[in-house]
């Protein structure tokens, strides 16, 4: 692993950046002064800056140049292909089919993600560390140890948060619960599984409910609340009970309590699901009208931060080459390689649609439009004249998560333009500058976790997301019908409900290494094009099994440790 010493730097650096990050809000901060180690962390405004760099760390877990966790998670899953460009290594596909053969030289097709996550548990354990030397605000002592308790659970949810993806995705990994510079040895997942547990329990007991009320969502979206805590906890507890084939989550949360959280978080009412699906994604929320020489652009777009969103990632489209690092980085990987058609902006290819899973939803089902673009049923097929450069296509890409374009009309001219939509706001890069935020955990997500853990309303709240699905301009399509809330049904709704959203892969996961295996691997092969010519993904199943769904952990970090950490079997 590599020295947790370029960590501290990162870490102290924190208080002499700018900390422009994540919103126009809360994360948008400028020291006045210049602060060091030595002088810092002795008042609340301290240690709210502090955490606001901790909030910085893990966006930058994106923002930074690398294959992030949500590509990964789309890349490795049932739903799309690695794609790319033709002309681009085949990084993607070793990842896709969890075969390094594709591409033998990429030993660290992670190592940049590593080492993000680390400096943004460092920051954190830096924080956590320096609590008791912070002078609280409040009149009285329990005033002030609300203040204390409130920060300390921000940053231990957060903690949690990076520790949950880096277990998840390598399996074994070292702890660090203090600002250390040790060399350490990977452990036992359930010891970190036990900090994971210990975190977010402490965040769901002391961020009050209404430190970030939803009413004031302009303010407070993307801050961590008590909600959003009880969410990932339910959320970890159903990944490491399947994954890991355990009754509870070692031994310290019950299925009933993880339920509790959930049910908590329905009845405080702060949340509910956005009335038609396509309203919380931008692209699928876009129209366009054409009056005379005029192009009029609509959008129904919910909004960020909106009814639905319990804990969404936030970027900023200022994000530039000189070190300003909030954007969404991982965005232009989605786009249609190197072409736009309004809504949608150009991108580089990647995580192509299945399109087996393109024909998976329901007749009426609103989901599959407003999901994925479909380039044939949309009529832009024929205008896409990259697809000589495109790899592994399939008439489908992701448009839950795409770059946007817009119409601009020159006013010397008058004629119309199809731009890249980070045009104009500052000195946006469509490479770069991509700002949609990532929704972590939506409200439905809540509602089908419920129902998976057994509430008594679990058919309610299955049917009350199956409903949203099929609903129309207020009125419920013809093709919805109620079902049972079996468990086969409540995770087939979450493969429909929450294609494209990280998702899919961990709850594959859940369901036993064989099952996950049987979903992903294509051993007979899928028909695709690169370049324009016949080509076939294969995946085979030993390749996934072998590597128990782990990712590949960096040749570098096992180099610098001095071979102390292991790799994973099969990479």
């Amino acid at each position: 692993m590599k020295s947790f010493k370029i960590y501290i730097i990162a870490a102290l650096g924190v208080v002499g950046l700018g900390l422009s990050s994540c919103s126009d809000s809360f994360l948008d901060v400028e020291p006045e002064t210049s602060l060091f180690d030595e002088n810092f962390y002795s008042t609340q405004a301290d240690a709210e800056l502090a955490l606001i760099g901790c909030y910085d760390g893990w966006q930058r877990t994106s923002s930074d140049a690398d294959v992030s966790f949500y590509l990964l998670s789309e890349v490795m899953s049932d739903q799309c292909f690695g794609a790319t460009g033709v002309g681009d290594d085949r990084n993607y596909q070793a990842i896709d089919r969890f075969d390094l053969s594709q591409a033998p030289s990429y030993s660290d097709l992670g190592n940049n993600l590593w080492e993000s996550y680390y400096r943004g548990i460092f920051r954190c354990n830096k924080l956590l560390q320096e609590l008791d030397n912070v002078a609280w605000n409040g009149d009285t002592e329990e005033a002030q140890l609300a203040n204390k308790v409130r920060v300390e659970g921000e940053t231990r949810v957060l903690r949690a948060i990076l520790y949950f993806d880096m277990v998840r995705l390598f399996g074994n990994i070292p702890l660090l619960t203090e600002p250390s510079d040790e060399n350490l040895p990977q452990v036992h997942p359930d010891e970190v599984y036990k900090l994971i547990a210990e975190d977010l329990m402490f965040g769901a007991e002391n961020i009050p409910a209404d430190a970030y009320p939803k009413s004031n969502a302009n303010e407070n979206d993307g801050r961590i609340t008590q909600y959003a805590a009880k969410a990932l906890l339910a959320r970890v507890y159903l990944y490491y009970t399947g994954y890991y084939e355990k009754s509870d989550l070692v031994g310290m949360v019950s299925a009933q309590e993880a339920l509790s959280g959930l049910e908590d978080i329905i009845s405080s009412e702060e949340y509910g699901l956005v009335g038609e699906f396509k309203n919380l994604w931008p692209a699928a929320s876009m129209t366009l009208e054409e009056d005379g020489d005029n192009k009029i652009m609509k959008s129904s777009y919910a909004g960020r931060g909106n009814q639905e969103v319990v804990l969404a990632k936030k970027f900023n489209y200022t994000q530039d080459y000189n070190g300003n690092m909030d954007g969404n980085r991982w965005l232009v990987m989605m786009g249609m390689r190197n072409f736009s058609s309004f809504p949608y902006g150009r991108g580089w290819g990647a995580c192509t649609v299945h399109p087996e899973f393109a024909q998976a939803f329901g007749d009426g089902d609103t989901r599959r439009a407003a999901s994925m673009i479909d380039l044939v049923g949309e009529g832009i097929e024929g205008d896409f004249e990259t697809l000589d450069d495109q790899r592994e296509y399939t008439g489908f890409s992701v448009k839950k998560y795409t770059p946007m374009s817009k119409w601009q009309k020159d006013e010397a001219s008058g004629e119309w333009t199809l731009v890249d939509e980070v045009a104009g706001l500052g000195e946006g890069d469509f490479q770069i500058s991509q700002y949609q935020d990532w929704v972590i955990v939506r409200y439905a997500d809540v509602l089908l976790m419920a129902a998976e853990l057994g509430s008594a309303n679990a058919a309610e709240y299955l049917n009350r997301v199956r409903r949203r699905a099929y609903t129309v301009d207020g009125e419920v399509g013809a093709g919805f019908n109620e079902i049972s809330a079996t468990p086969e049904n409540i995770l087939e709704e979450r493969e429909l409900e929450f294609a494209f959203e990280g998702i899919r892969y961990w709850d594959l996961l859940r369901q036993g290494i064989d099952k996950a295996a049987s979903e992903i691997a294509e051993e007979n092969g899928v028909d695709v094009l690169s370049g324009g010519n016949q080509d076939q993904v294969v995946i085979q199943a030993s390749n996934f099994v072998e590597k128990k769904g782990l990712f590949q952990i960096p040749q570098t970090q096992i180099t610098l440790s001095n071979y102390l950490l292991e790799q994973n079997a099969g990479w």
